[in-house]
């Protein structure tokens, strides 16, 4: 018996690296997942793939920064299985472009925040009434810990995008929680994706800057963040709502890492 057995769940930004990881996973466990992502083959091929644990997913090419398209996923969802219960809001960019506020261009800037945060929005506003249908359910949007921190290296359209993304789960946690609909920021720490790989392979300082603050001393594998987001997904975490569910190797409560 599965953790997720007769729940379905949307996962956006599933075609590759943590998306990708969560709707193998969910299958695993007994969803019916929708694979959403705006790269076709990528999607195409991850919903294959977890298909075939259960013979209960499909593709669907959704713009996350288009109200319509992101209306289309939930209907086509809740059309094919009949209803839906987990939203698991991952899609997300963090573009080359995106550097220090003295550098990063509004456009660059209005094109993060278009997808990161407008995305989970629209996600939310139009998937939160399914859940209510089914008189509640579990929303997950991924945020970072850089939504906690600030670094000098910076992101800032990002960290700005992912900061939203937190105090937005707060709220909505807060607004739903009487209706059984919890809602959760899922932070992971640095992982194993190919957007942060190809950053330490075009800069082989880059990795020991970060992971020095690691305790671990590692990036996370990304079935270590998805494993947390299982939680989140499942009924374990019945009484879960409203928390900043990091995931990052003890990164935050750090000051001084052991030697």
């Amino acid at each position: 018996m599965g953790r997720l057995d007769g729940k379905v769940c949307v996962i956006t930004g599933a075609g590759g690296g943590m998306g990708r990881e969560a709707a193998l996973r969910f299958s695993r466990e007994g969803a019916r997942v929708c694979v959403a992502d705006m790269n076709e083959e990528a999607g195409q091929k991850s919903a294959a793939e977890a298909d075939a644990e259960t013979g209960e997913a499909f593709f669907f090419k959704v713009d996350v920064a288009d109200p319509a398209s992101v209306q289309a996923m939930y209907g086509k969802t809740a059309e094919r299985y009949g209803q839906i219960d987990v939203l698991y809001n991952n899609a997300g960019i963090m573009p080359e472009d995106d550097a220090s506020i003295l550098e990063t261009e509004p456009n660059s800037w209005q094109r993060v925040q278009d997808v990161n945060t407008k995305g989970v929005y629209l996600c939310c506003k139009f998937g939160i009434p399914y859940l209510l249908e089914r008189g509640g359910g579990s929303v997950i949007n991924v945020a970072s810990f850089v939504a906690l921190m600030g670094a000098a290296t910076s992101q800032i359209s990002y960290t700005a995008s992912k900061g939203a993304v937190l105090s937005m789960s707060r709220e909505l946690a807060v607004e739903f929680a009487k209706e059984g609909v919890r809602v959760n920021a899922l932070c992971p720490g640095p992982v194993e994706t190919p957007l942060l790989l190809r950053l330490f392979e075009s800069d082989e300082n880059a990795a020991q800057r970060r992971l020095i603050h690691v305790p671990m001393g590692r990036m996370a594998r990304p079935e270590e963040i998805v494993a947390g987001a299982l939680f989140l997904a499942s009924d374990d975490s019945s009484y879960v709502t409203g928390t900043s569910f990091l995931v990052d190797g003890g990164l935050t409560a750090a000051y001084v890492t052991p030697e």
